[in-house]
C-alpha cells in the first residue's frame, strides 16, 4: 500500500457543521473512536449562515402548538411528498433537542417569564422559531462545538474527502487530501455519516457559502447510494439584489416574522394578489389582520408574506417579469414601515435583527430602520439528496449513513424556514446513535490498494495538462447554465438543452488544468469540485425532466398545475451498471391512518 498517512476510526463524521457536529458527538457518548473531517476551519460551516430560528414546537408563545401540527404543516409545506415517517420523527424529537442545546449553553432569546422566545415563520402556523436574534445558526454551532471538543472527537480541519472506499457492498473507509499542503490521507472506518450540507454552488446566485458543491450527495452517489427528490432546490424568495458584489447573500425571513412586508415598484403590497386554495383559511385578507399576527394575536391569520417559500419566491419573480420590479432587478422588504405601528421601531428593529441591520449598512449603505431593502430570489437549499431509512439514517450502502441537508425526504417539494436546523439536530443525533451502534458489530473492512491508486491519479491529473481548460472558467459557465435553465421556472427545451449543455461541461471539466504545485492551491480545488457539481447538476436536471408538473419548489412553465400521478412518488436516482445515471420512481410508503387524522385535523 502506498505510504500515505492513515487514521482510524470506527465512526468517521464528513462534514463539521450542525448535523455532523451533533452526530459526532452521539457516536462519541456511545464509546467508539469518532473523526470528525471539515472542509473549512471548524466553526466556519454553513449552518452559522442560517438566521432567523430553530422550529420546534416548544409551545412557549402560544400554547396551541404542538408535535401534531408542527408535522401538518411540514408535510403541507412538502406538498405532500415528504417520508412521512421522517416528518413525524422530526416533529416529536425537536422539542427535546432544543431543549438539549439549552442545557449545553445555548443562550436564546427569552419571553418575559424566561422560557425560549418563538417567532414567526413562513407556512407555520403558530410561533414557533426559538431564535438568538437573527444569528441562530452561529449560537448553534458555538454550542455545539463548545461542547463536543471535550467528547474526545478527533478533528481534521481543512481536508477534502476525494472517494468513499468500499469492499465488497459496504464501505470501509474515506481518502482524503489535506486542501492546506495537498497531502493524501487514507481514512479506516467502520461506519461513515456524511454531513457535507448543500449544493447551492452549482447556481450562478446562491446565499451558499464557496463549501456547497454537493460533496456528500456525489460521494454517497458513486459508493452506490440512491437519491430522492433532487429536483426540489428551493430558491429563498428573499435574498440581496444590490450591489453585485453581495448577490446572493441571505436576507432572512425573520424580517418578515417581525412584520415585513413586501412591496413592488407602484408600492402595491403584492402578495396579497395570489393565495394558494390550500391556505386561504389561514391567511390574512387584509393588511391590518396581518399585522396583528406579528404582534401574537392568537385571534388573527398571518400575513401572505409568511406564505411557503416557493410561493413567494414565485410572486415575486411575476412582479419583476411584468415590470413591477426594483430598480435593481428585484422587489422591495420593508421593515421600516413599522414605524407607523410601535414607539422606538428603529431600536426595535436593531434589537430583534442586529445581523440585518449591519448587513445592509455595511454591504449596501441602506439604514433598514428607515429604508425599504432590495430583494430578489437567490439558491437556497436542496429538499433532495441521499436516500435514508428514516430512523436510523443508513442509506441503501452497508455502514453508510446521512444526515443534514445531504440527507433528503422531511422536506418534499418544500422545506419551511426553521425546518433545517431543528432536522440538522433531531437525525444528526440519529445517524450518529445508529452508526456507532452498526461500529459495535461490524470490523474494520480492508482497504483495496487499486481504489486508492485511481483515485490518486485522477485527482492529480490537472496538474498534467498543460493546453488546457481554466477551471474557474467551467465553473462559471456551470453557474450560470444551471441559473438559466435549470433555474426558478423550468421548461423541457431549456432543461434537455442543459442536458447537452452539462454533456460538454464535463469534456471541458475533464480538460481543466493547473498550474503550481499542490500546496495552497485553489485552482487545484476548484477542478476537483467541478466533478461533484457536474454530478448533482445532472441529477437535478434528470430529475426534474421527469416530474412533468409543478409541485413546491418544482415550477414547469410547460406544466403549471399539480398532476395526481406524481403525488405518491419519489424521483430516485443511482448510477447504473454501466455507470450512467438511472431514474426510477418509488411509490411513496403507505401512511398510517393516525398520521391522515392528524393532517386531517390541522387543515
Amino acid at each position: 500500500m502506498p505510504d500515505y498517512e492513515t487514521h482510524q476510526h470506527d465512526v468517521l463524521v464528513i462534514g463539521a457543521g450542525g448535523a455532523g457536529l451533533r452526530a459526532a458527538i452521539e457516536a462519541s457518548a456511545a464509546g467508539v473512536s469518532v473523526g470528525l473531517i471539515c472542509k473549512s476551519l471548524l466553526g466556519k460551516a454553513h449552518t452559522v449562515m442560517a438566521e432567523g430560528g430553530i422550529a420546534a414546537a416548544l409551545a412557549n408563545v402560544d400554547d396551541r402548538d404542538n408535535w401534531q401540527v408542527h408535522f401538518a404543516d411540514t408535510m403541507r409545506g412538502g406538498q405532500y411528498v415528504n417520508q412521512w415517517r421522517m416528518a413525524e420523527l422530526h416533529a416529536k424529537e425537536a422539542p427535546d433537542r432544543v431543549r438539549e442545546l439549552e442545557a449545553w449553553g445555548a443562550v436564546f432569546d427569552r419571553t418575559k417569564d424566561g422560557r425560549i422566545l418563538q417567532r414567526n415563520f413562513g407556512g407555520h402556523r403558530y410561533p414557533r422559531l426559538a431564535h438568538v436574534g437573527d444569528r441562530t445558526g452561529l449560537e448553534m454551532i458555538r454550542t455545539l462545538q463548545d461542547h463536543g471538543i471535550h467528547q474526545g472527537i478527533e478533528v481534521y480541519m481543512e481536508h477534502t474527502v476525494l472517494s468513499l472506499l468500499k469492499n465488497g457492498d459496504r464501505v470501509v473507509g474515506a481518502f482524503a487530501y489535506e486542501r492546506h499542503r495537498g497531502r493524501f490521507k487514507i481514512f479506516k472506518a467502520k461506519a461513515i455519516v456524511l454531513a457535507t450540507g448543500g449544493l447551492g454552488r452549482a447556481y450562478k446566485i446562491t446565499s451558499n457559502s464557496w463549501e456547497s458543491t454537493g460533496d456528500g450527495v456525489a460521494l454517497g452517489y458513486h459508493a452506490g447510494a440512491e437519491l430522492i427528490d433532487m429536483e426540489f432546490v428551493q430558491f429563498h424568495p428573499t435574498g440581496m439584489v444590490w450591489p453585485p458584489s453581495v448577490t446572493g447573500i441571505l436576507v432572512t425571513e425573520g424580517v418578515r416574522g417581525e412584520g415585513g412586508i413586501l412591496t413592488n415598484s407602484t408600492g402595491r403590497r403584492f402578495m396579497f394578489d395570489e393565495v394558494p386554495d390550500n391556505y386561504k383559511t389561514q391567511t390574512a385578507d387584509n393588511p391590518e389582520e396581518g399585522w396583528r399576527y406579528c404582534q401574537g394575536d392568537k385571534n388573527a391569520r398571518r400575513p401572505p408574506e409568511l406564505l411557503t417559500r416557493d410561493h413567494v419566491a414565485r410572486c415575486i419573480v411575476r412582479e419583476i417579469k411584468a415590470g413591477r420590479g426594483s430598480p435593481h432587478g428585484g422587489v422591495f422588504l420593508d421593515i421600516a414601515w413599522i414605524k407607523s405601528k410601535i414607539p422606538n421601531a428603529a431600536e426595535h428593529i436593531k434589537r430583534k435583527l442586529p445581523s440585518m441591520y449591519h448587513q445592509f449598512k455595511e454591504l449596501a449603505d441602506i439604514d433598514i430602520t428607515e429604508q425599504p431593502m432590495e430583494v430578489g430570489p437567490t439558491t437556497h437549499y436542496a429538499m433532495g439528496g441521499i436516500h435514508v431509512h428514516p430512523d436510523t439514517q443508513m442509506s441503501r450502502v452497508p455502514g453508510l449513513f446521512a444526515a443534514g441537508e445531504c440527507a433528503a425526504g422531511i422536506n418534499g417539494a418544500n422545506r419551511l424556514g426553521g425546518n433545517s436546523l431543528s432536522d440538522i439536530v433531531v437525525f444528526g443525533k440519529r445517524a450518529g446513535e445508529y452508526a456507532a451502534k452498526f461500529a459495535q458489530e461490524n470490523a474494520f473492512g480492508e482497504v483495496r490498494n487499486e481504489d486508492l491508486e485511481v483515485v490518486s491519479r485522477d485527482s492529480l491529473a490537472p496538474f498534467d495538462r498543460s493546453d488546457s481548460e481554466n477551471p474557474y472558467e467551467v465553473q462559471k459557465d456551470l453557474q450560470a447554465m444551471m441559473q438559466d435553465n435549470v433555474g426558478i421556472v423550468r421548461t423541457e427545451a431549456e432543461m434537455q438543452a442543459a442536458l447537452g449543455h452539462l454533456q460538454q461541461l464535463k469534456e471541458r471539466a475533464s480538460r481543466a488544468g493547473v498550474v503550481g504545485h499542490r500546496e495552497f492551491n485553489p485552482g487545484w480545488h476548484t477542478a476537483i469540485d467541478l466533478n461533484n457539481l457536474l454530478i448533482i447538476s445532472e441529477a437535478i436536471t434528470r430529475a426534474a425532466l421527469e416530474r412533468k408538473e409543478s409541485r413546491g419548489a418544482q415550477f414547469r412553465d410547460d406544466y403549471p398545475t399539480k398532476d395526481d400521478k406524481f403525488s405518491k412518488v419519489n424521483t430516485m436516482i443511482s448510477k447504473n451498471e454501466q455507470g450512467e445515471m438511472a431514474v426510477r420512481w418509488e411509490p411513496l410508503p403507505e401512511m398510517p391512518d393516525y398520521l391522515k387524522q392528524v393532517i386531517e385535523e390541522n387543515k
